[in-house]
């Protein structure tokens, strides 16, 4: 099989030639660590990760629109503010972009027909069209909504205060990724992986009836849309969402992951889920920058043994490739799921 035809096969549900490997994001400190000056793009050849990725939340170093350089404060493309506290993910800053009824109404939302992602969608297609699973990283409403309320504490106020308001602010990020991902796959993008986080390491930000309210109609409805237009459907979250499974799973989502161990365990999701979902996922990630490459090779061979045999499974780290991820802990991942991870799976325990 080749690397894109191992990820569809996992995404359907069914067992292919080995055990497909992904990660939504790589840091580029971690790949020039491994492979000093060498591209993400080749080094997904290199690594043989079967999935190619991009982030709609990603902005573009040489377009920054900085507010103070300095501080490494700048405004995103929905006018939020953001701060660069030294990875590629920056962090929600004050204060909020919509505060009031009269920001909501008149507020202008970016043209996602003029994303800098359509482009490279483009790029990546044209390289790896039929070889890898071209995929991207987004988002749904909830994100969205908290970049324009300056983080999550205030949205949850407003959950608690202001639903109607919660309620309109939640169709600014569904109408535009309700546009912007058939256009991504109209380009290409076989995958899209919602990266919306719900959840703490003990339960979820919000009430189980919050996340029905607020958040799972616009969720519904991007999965929706996603399918319609003919890719699969990844959902990402950290923490513990146990409370919110079945709402999950009745998004129509083809997987669930990375998500993160040790509060999710991929084969008690995937028999819970009676094969409905696949799995993606999920070497700890504080393992990956703290642990041993033996610590590393253990816990890889535990996801081969119990989670694998049972298909629809993409192994991963639980969330992503950070700065604080050891180089060689990576590659001894990537070296486990090569050795070990063909079907049938026979480790030795």
């Amino acid at each position: 099989m080749t690397s894109r035809e191992r990820i569809m096969c996992a995404l359907a549900g069914d067992i292919p030639d080995r055990v497909p490997v992904a990660e939504m994001f790589i840091d580029p400190k971690v790949i020039d660590a491994i492979c000093p000056g060498m591209s993400y793009e080749d080094f997904v050849e290199y690594a043989e990760i079967d999935m190619v990725t991009c982030l709609t939340m990603a902005e573009d170093p040489a377009t920054v629109a900085w507010v103070d350089e300095d501080k490494g404060i700048w405004r995103d493309k929905w006018g939020a503010l953001q701060r660069n506290v030294g990875d590629v993910i920056s962090v929600m800053w004050p204060p909020p972009r919509i505060e009031t009824e009269a920001d909501l109404d008149s507020y202008t939302p970016p043209d996602p027909l003029h994303s800098p992602v359509i482009e490279q969608v483009r790029q990546l297609a044209d390289r790896f069209k039929g070889d890898k699973a071209i995929a991207v990283v987004g988002e749904a409403s909830f994100a969205p909504s908290q970049y324009l309320r300056a983080g999550l504490d205030n949205l949850m106020m407003d959950y608690a205060l202001r639903p109607e308001f919660v309620h309109k602010l939640a169709r600014i990020g569904l109408e535009y990724h309700a546009e912007l991902y058939p256009k991504l796959i109209e380009e290409g993008a076989e995958v899209i992986i919602l990266g919306d986080d719900y959840a703490y390491k003990t339960a979820t930000f919000m009430s189980p009836a919050h996340f029905e309210q607020f958040i799972l109609p616009s969720l519904k409805t991007v999965v929706q849309i996603i399918k319609d237009a003919g890719a699969f459907c990844i959902k990402h979250t950290d923490g513990n969402i146990w409370e919110i499974m079945d709402m999950l799973i009745g998004t129509g989502v083809d997987m669930l992951g990375p998500l993160e161990w040790p509060y999710m365990a991929l084969d008690e999701v995937r028999n819970y889920s009676a094969g409905k979902v696949g799995v993606m996922g999920n070497v700890d990630v504080d393992l990956l920058g703290r642990g041993t490459v033996d610590e590393v090779r253990a816990a890889t061979k535990e996801l081969l043994c119990h989670v694998s045999p049972l298909g629809g499974h993409i192994l991963s780290s639980a969330n992503t490739i950070s700065s604080a991820v050891r180089p060689e802990n990576f590659i001894a991942m990537l070296e486990t799921a090569r050795q070990y991870g063909t079907y049938p799976i026979n480790i030795a325990q």
